[in-house]
């Protein structure tokens, strides 16, 4: 385990899971899990399969109730409180499920506004407005608002659920495999958009992928679930150092080889720029 970084303040954890417990059945998933999210990073959150990434993100949510432990989101804990209040913070968060989760019957338009209508109380004339600028921001032309789900490609899907995720003005962005089925030239410019968004908005994101070129191309740190825990988090070059048959499998490999050479590339170039 990575020793945390104790110049860090309270102030800078947005996000503190404290003994998270989940179990399935007689199955458990997480044991005595612990992680904290730093305000304005960008967290990539990854694993074996079966390991709970999902689950994790569930939890912090609020959309999986734990066996045990506790949730602090933006200092509170949220189990704790009041439906009523509990809902307030909940809104200060923007979710991407996995495959975008878009409801079929709607169009991308009256998707992003449906949250707005129904947690923002706006009216739809004015809610699909908003929608028309959390689509722009997403990287949609106009033309694809009045569109419905299916007929999008896999990348549109993904920045409409993204434009959803958007659509209250969270501090806080979760993503749940955002490239998973994108091309590698739709998956970079997925990245590429979330970095800007992060540092236009001012946003945290905690990331769950698979995705190497993703991890080593905008992640701040990495946290690696293993063994019903997190086994370490860190800058992503101390993660792949780290002395684990899966993490150097993982890191290691051919894959992870080509993304950390690629990494390094694309910072090389950026250094040759003139600013």
């Amino acid at each position: 385990m990575v020793t945390p970084d104790n110049s860090r303040t309270a102030s800078d954890v947005v996000i503190d899971v404290q003994g998270l417990t989940n179990r399935f059945g007689k199955q458990t998933v997480h044991d005595k899990l612990d992680l904290q999210v730093r305000k304005g990073e960008i967290l990539g959150v990854v694993g074996g399969s079966g390991t709970g990434k999902s689950v994790l993100l569930r939890s912090i949510v609020g959309l999986q109730k734990p066996a045990a432990g506790n949730v602090h989101v933006f200092g509170q804990n949220l189990s704790a409180l009041a439906p009523q209040e509990r809902s307030r913070y909940e809104r200060r968060f923007g979710v991407l499920f996995q495959r975008g989760a878009l409801f079929s019957s709607l169009t991308v338009l009256e998707n992003v506004a449906l949250p707005l209508i129904e947690y923002g109380g706006l009216a739809a004339r004015e809610a699909q407005h908003l929608a028309a600028i959390k689509l722009a921001l997403a990287g949609l032309p106009p033309e694809a608002g009045n569109k419905y789900p299916a007929s999008l490609s896999g990348g549109m899907v993904k920045r409409a659920a993204l434009a959803r995720a958007l659509a209250l003005d969270p501090d806080i962005l979760f993503l749940d495999e955002p490239t998973a089925g994108l091309d590698p030239i739709g998956a970079a410019a997925f990245d590429n958009l979330i970095v800007t968004l992060r540092d236009a908005l001012g946003l945290t994101v905690f990331l769950v992928t698979h995705d190497l070129d993703t991890l080593y191309a905008i992640c701040d740190r990495v946290a690696v679930l293993s063994a019903k825990r997190v086994l370490v988090v860190a800058d992503i070059d101390t993660v792949a150092a780290t002395p684990d048959p899966w993490v150097h499998d993982y890191f290691q490999g051919p894959r992870g080889r080509a993304a950390s050479k690629a990494a390094l590339s694309k910072a090389a170039l950026s250094q040759q720029e003139p600013h």
